[in-house]
């Protein structure tokens, strides 16, 4: 046993986030951690890095009880993380990434260049990679950029390395990549904790899985013991028949019309083409690059166009800002949370009405009153874990931020609503939470576009989808109709 917990316990103030968590990881496995958006995965990581000081409880690496001050306390002391959201300097290379904080010197004092880019093409090595390591990171993928914090955990002599959400912005290809870098590392002796909503993975890449809710520790078991309904049910406390609701809407006439649509800049949009009914939801798939993010941008007018029109309710909308966009009746969630406009000094009440302030005056002055009515209408609606509208941003887990951006922009009652990756990092009860509000407003003759490059769930909550491939859309198909096969089918016809 390399990693053990007994006994963990952390509250805040009266609310007891974790109660008395037990929790072994056996070397050289990997172990999945799941559990419901709030259930205490986030915090229990923060005691174990020394983020938190927990309450009670102890916790051993190797046999050795430890308590660390901090994550780079942990990190020295061979507990390595591999957060959601990436945080490295994109402007240094990659070389400076690994040894940032920590630049091996020579005998004279100075910077040994030599050493550091031997030590990081040694590790890249192990990991079977091949790597420009003068190149900056912010010419890397995704994925590539994952590789060099798993690179920089092993240069620490990490035991035990904690793969947070690790697959949410990964093609198929690259998810794979992942995975066969993780048995390689299993070989080695290293223990994984992989943290993730997705169920399949789970059972694709993991020995144990352990799940969490309202911060006990309900079910761990070799994954090969249990199915997909077991850890629904655990995570969940109710088991859901399906995974997604019926989708029941009745799409009308055409209300939204892009017209041989492209882009001024890299990466480009070339002559798109599409209608888009009142009340449909239609979906845009395609691999991580395809363009589907810039499509939404470009119809929200935050991307430049070199040539194109859109036509909404039959006039013509060539919006040059969000705020023009905004100001018609379209809204947009973006893929990174942090750019979806969260002021994070801020509580929930500010956040959900910040978009929609003139709603809450009360003559020239805003009504606190209604401001927090509003917030408490949105918290019900969206099922978002908090202790009420008061409650800091920052002290909600990343899926119940996701809640108050969506409760952000509901408040506006908008009629198209842009979603690009809308349900990325909740947990499987919030997602079919957001899939029924989608539905919901769909039947109530909202437009939906939403961009998903999860295969199930767009086929799952559309009535039609549009496949993008290199800046082309290669395809309209109506989702009754159509499969798996046929996605990836036409999501490589341009490349």
């Amino acid at each position: 046993m390399v990693l053990s917990i007994r006994g963990m316990s952390k509250s805040f103030g009266r609310n007891r986030v974790l109660d008395h968590i037990n929790l072994d990881v056996k070397r050289g496995t990997v172990m999945g951690l799941m559990g419901e958006n709030g259930a205490g995965k986030s915090t229990m990581m923060k005691c174990l890095f020394g983020t938190y000081q927990k309450d009670e409880g102890k916790i051993t690496l190797n046999g050795k009880e430890i308590s660390f001050s901090g994550p780079k306390d942990a990190l020295e002391n061979g507990i390595a993380m591999v957060h959601q959201e990436l945080n490295q300097c994109l402007e240094r290379s990659v070389t400076d990434n690994l040894f940032l904080g920590r630049y091996p010197t020579n005998a004279m004092g100075v910077v040994d260049e030599g050493s550091m880019k031997k030590k990081a093409a040694e590790l890249f090595r192990r990991l079977g990679l091949t790597v420009n390591l003068s190149q900056p990171m912010r010419n890397m993928s995704v994925s590539q950029r994952q590789m060099c914090e798993i690179a920089k955990a092993m240069s620490y002599h990490a035991q035990v390395i904690v793969l947070d959400e690790p697959t949410s912005s990964l093609t198929v290809q690259e998810v794979d990549k992942l995975f066969q870098m993780m048995r390689m590392l299993k070989e080695q002796g290293i223990a994984l904790i992989y943290i993730s909503h997705k169920m399949d993975e789970i059972f694709e890449i993991c020995d144990e899985v352990s799940v969490l809710r309202d911060g006990n520790l309900v079910l761990t078991k070799p994954s090969a013991e249990t199915d997909m309904n077991e850890l629904i049910t655990a995570m969940v406390g109710r088991s859901l028949e399906s995974r997604f609701p019926a989708v029941d809407n009745t799409p009308g006439e055409t209300i939204l019309s892009v017209q041989h649509l492209s882009t001024k800049y890299a990466p480009h949009l070339q002559d798109i083409s599409f209608d888009v009914r009142e009340g449909e939801i239609f979906g845009l798939y395609g691999l991580v690059g395809a363009g589907r993010t810039e499509l939404l941008e470009t119809i929200f007018g935050v991307r430049t166009r070199a040539a194109g029109r859109v036509y909404f309710q039959g006039k013509l909308m060539n919006f040059s800002s969000a705020r023009e966009a905004i100001e018609h009746g379209f809204a947009m969630i973006t893929e990174e949370r942090k750019a979806n406009g969260l002021f994070l000094k801020c509580d929930l009440t500010f956040n959900t009405t910040i978009a929609n302030l003139e709603q809450y005056k009360s003559g020239i002055a805003l009504s606190q009153e209604k401001m927090v009515k509003a917030t408490s209408k949105e918290i019900k609606i969206m099922h978002t874990k908090c202790m009420g509208p008061d409650d800091m941003i920052t002290s909600l887990s990343g899926g119940n931020q996701q809640k108050v951006i969506f409760g952000k922009w509901l408040e506006r009652e908008p009629q198209v609503f842009l979603m690009d990756e809308p349900t990325r990092g909740i947990d499987v009860g919030a997602k079919y939470e957001i899939y029924e509000l989608i539905i919901q407003m769909a039947r109530r003759g909202k437009t939906i576009l939403v961009v998903s490059s999860e295969m199930p769930e767009i086929l799952g909550i559309t009535n039609r989808i549009g496949v993008m491939s290199n800046g082309h859309l290669s395809g309209i198909v109506n989702t009754r109709e159509t499969d798996q096969e046929e996605l990836l089918r036409l999501s490589a016809r341009y490349l």
